[in-house]
Formats: structure tokens, sequence, C-alpha cells
């Protein structure tokens, strides 16, 4: 399977692990919930999809690499005590708290929710003193003589031995008591979380391009060479901040992230075209409606690679102005909450300074209301400006499918549209969902004219 169907499935787990009878006990108990082994090649996603899962059950996560991890911090520190048997006294160990368990119980403390998930993170790369107390806690979820606490799911995740020397084999009876996952490596499903996370454009269109440069792991006459999800994202947020700072991106930069010559020359020569069409197609000029004649001749007869990277770029352009946007309106609505409250408050007998205070942050407020939808009107034109660009030169093929995509999939602009509207948007997406282009992308476009039927921002104090 890959992340994101995995992510599905632990989801699903997790759901029915945490399900109650009428008398608030746990229908599957904790000594019967099998663990979840989520096993593929590092680098694929795996701690981030827990990250969401949680988030999206409204639970808390704790999340460990056991490579990290000694027999003592694992399991706690060995004490004598005292105990009498049949009128013997004998003195028997016991253990501290282990430190992954106090975990469980300052998060609980910490977030207030008494439910969530454990990630164990390397499972199967434990040193060999610890070994054997994993395989007991797999089995009875028991470190030392601490038990995890009943509403916390277990979650593992282990990399196969291919991937890292230390890895050691679980036994029949141990994986017997285990939920497996197997994962393999998937742009498409590592796309749709890319786009939310804002990875950057030149990374998306140039994987767009050359899918099996996605993930690439080798043994060669000159060592391991590898290219993974992790290495992609983290190679996204450097190329953000280099930006900024002016710096230049090239072959030094990326193959600190990249460890493949061919990948990392490509990927290099690809940002410099991608640099170059940013001021090449005056991507500004086009988000206005004034694109120059020559710009627009030059997209039309553009091969796919170039049409693909220019839609990007203006994606790049336009989506974090929504997303600002969006952020903008969603402050203005809790500051509306705080100036209701003001304003009753007020009415019940206010000094003459409340009153004047209050008029004051309401007039600011009032201009940030006129901003934000000034700013959305504006952004709405562009927006159009964006989609009879691409239908009138590049069509309505793969990069039309392209933008409507990563509009949908993008939670800012997925929201900014369902509230704002944008005809063009709608009428393209119905087109393709004619021909049954895209399941996943069906089920959002129904969420988000649901959501803009029943979420037009009203302003007023």
């Amino acid at each position: 399977m890959n992340i994101r169907e995995a992510k599905e499935q632990i989801k699903r787990s997790v759901s029915i692990y945490l399900m109650k009878d009428e008398w608030g006990n746990y229908r599957i108990p904790l000594s019967k919930q099998r663990p979840i082994f989520l096993y593929g090649a590092p680098g694929i996603g795996k701690t981030a999809i827990m990250e969401q899962i949680a988030e999206e059950l409204d639970i808390s996560l704790v999340a460990y690499s056991m490579t990290h991890h000694t027999r003592q911090s694992a399991l706690g520190l060995p004490f004598i005590v005292h105990k009498d048997y049949q009128g013997q006294s004998y003195d028997i160990s016991r253990y501290t708290l282990s430190e992954i368990i106090a975990s469980v119980y300052e998060k609980m403390e910490s977030s207030g929710k008494q439910e969530g998930i454990l990630f164990l993170d390397e499972i199967n790369c434990v040193s060999e003193t610890l070994g054997p107390s994993m395989l007991q806690f797999l089995q009875y979820k028991i470190f030392g003589n601490h038990q995890v606490p009943e509403g916390w799911v277990i979650v593992t995740a282990g990399n196969p031995p291919e991937f890292n020397r230390s890895v050691r084999e679980f036994d029949v009876a141990t994986m017997d008591r285990l939920k497996v996952m197997v994962v393999e490596p998937e742009y498409d499903a590592w796309r749709y979380y890319a786009v939310q996370r804002n990875i950057h454009k030149a990374i998306l269109t140039f994987l767009d391009i050359k899918k099996d440069d996605f993930y690439d792991i080798q043994t060669t006459v000159d060592g391991k060479t590898y290219v993974t999800a992790r290495g992609w994202e983290d190679l996204s947020e450097a190329i953000y901040l280099y930006e900024e700072k002016g710096y230049p991106v090239d072959e030094t930069l990326i193959s600190q992230y990249l460890r493949n010559n061919r990948i990392v020359g490509e990927f290099a020569a690809y940002y410099e075209l991608f640099a170059k069409y940013r001021n090449d197609y005056h991507i500004a000029d086009i988000l206005a409606g004034n694109a120059p004649a020559e710009v627009g001749e030059r997209a039309r007869e553009a091969g796919f690679d170039e049409k693909i990277t220019v839609t990007g770029l203006l994606l790049e352009a336009i989506i974090p102005w929504m997303n600002r946007n969006i952020w903008l309106q969603d402050d203005l609505r809790k500051r509306m909450a705080q100036l209701k409250e003001k304003k009753a408050a007020i009415a019940k007998g206010g000094t003459v300074d409340e009153k004047n205070a209050f008029l004051r942050r309401k007039q600011i407020f009032d201009d940030d209301v006129r901003l934000m939808k000034t700013e959305a009107a504006e952004i709405s034109e562009k927006l159009s400006n964006i989609f009879r660009f691409v239908a009138e030169y590049f069509g309505e093929g793969n990069e039309m499918l392209i933008l409507i995509t990563e509009l949908t999939v993008n939670y800012g602009s997925a929201r900014f549209i369902a509230e704002k509207g944008c005809e063009e948007y709608f009428a393209y997406s119905k087109k393709f969902m004619m021909y049954d282009r895209n399941k996943e992308l069906k089920k959002e476009l129904q969420r988000i004219e649901e959501l803009g039927e029943a979420a037009r921002p009203v302003f007023e104090v």
C-alpha cells in the first residue's frame, strides 16, 4: 500500500481501538489490541502521517525513535524492594517509571487529553540488550513493571534490513501479534501531502515530470545512493530560505539533501530553468490579465515540461495570497467575537475612556475588514486570469487538471474558493468530473461546494 492508504488504515484501527461500550469500557481491551507495525523504506513520511492522524482524531501523540534508547531509558532503572511472602522476607527488583511511559503521562497532563498514540519508530533497530524487552512490550504493552495507559494506541514503524544493517528480524510469534502494514514509496500519494505542506513548486513540477526520481535507493560500486521523500521536504525548506537570503540554489546545496549525482545534476539544471521562467513568463502580468502577446505564443508552443513548470509558477504566485487572505479572515472572526463581548460589557455601564478605546479598536477592525475584502476581490480576479491564460494557451489537458487539483487539495485555496467563489474553477472542475479523471478530486469538490453554501462570512459588530 502507499502512504495515504496506510494513513487511512491506521486511522481506522486507532478509531476502533478507542471505541467504548455503554459502560465506558474499551470494546477491545488494551491487552487484546494488536500494535500496528508500519513497515517500509526510510524517509517516506511515516512520522508525518502519525501527526496528521492524531490531529484529525483530536488525540495526543508521543513519538520516539527507539535507536536513541538504552535499556535503562526504555525500561527504567532497577531498584530493590523488600517483600514478605508466607512468612519469609525477600529482596526483589522493581523498575522506576520508564522515560517513555512517563512521557505519555506528561502529555496527558499538558494536553488535557487522556487518549493518544504512542508512536515508536525504528522499532526493529533496537540494541541487543533492549531487544527482548521490546518483544515483551509488543506482546504485553509493558515497559519494565509499567503498562501503557488505557486509551493509548501503540503504533510502531521499522525499516527493511536492506536499508539498515542494525535491523533485527522479528520472529513469527511476535509478528503474529502485530497488525503489519507494508508501505511502498509512491509519488502521487506523497504529492497530496506535499501540496498541503507547501513543498517548493520547483520540486513538485520537477517530480511531476520525473516521478521515478521521487524515491531512489541503490547500492553501487561507489557505495549507497539515496533520494527520499524526507530529503525532498528538507530541501524544499532550504530552498525557500536560500531564495529569501539571495543565496544560489545549486548542486552544492542540493547534494546535501539528495545523495544521487544524476538526480542532483538534473534537478539543479531544472531549478535554473524554473528561476528563468519566473522572469521570462512575466508571471505578475499573467495574474493581472496583461500577459504580453509573445509570452502567450511562447506558452502555446512550449513543450510539456515547460507548460507544467509555468503552471507551477502560477500556483506558486497565487496560493500564498489565498492562504494569507483566509488567515486574515479567521483572525477577523476572532476579533469580532472579542469586540462583541466588549460592546456588551460597555452597554452595561462602561466609562467614557472604555467607550473611546472600543471605538478605536472597532475602527481598526473595520479598516482590516475592508482590506480583507478588497484583497479577496483582487485575488479572485487574478485567479480568473490564470484560468483564462491556461485555457487559451495550454488547453484543457494535464495543465488544467494540475491547476484544479492543487487548488482543491490546498486547504487555504480550497476554503477561499468555497467562500468567495470562482466560476472558472467550478466550470472546469465539473468538466473533469464528467470524465471521472480524479475520484479523490470529486470528493474534495463536493466538500468545498457544500462549505461554500454555509460559510459566507459576515463581519458586523
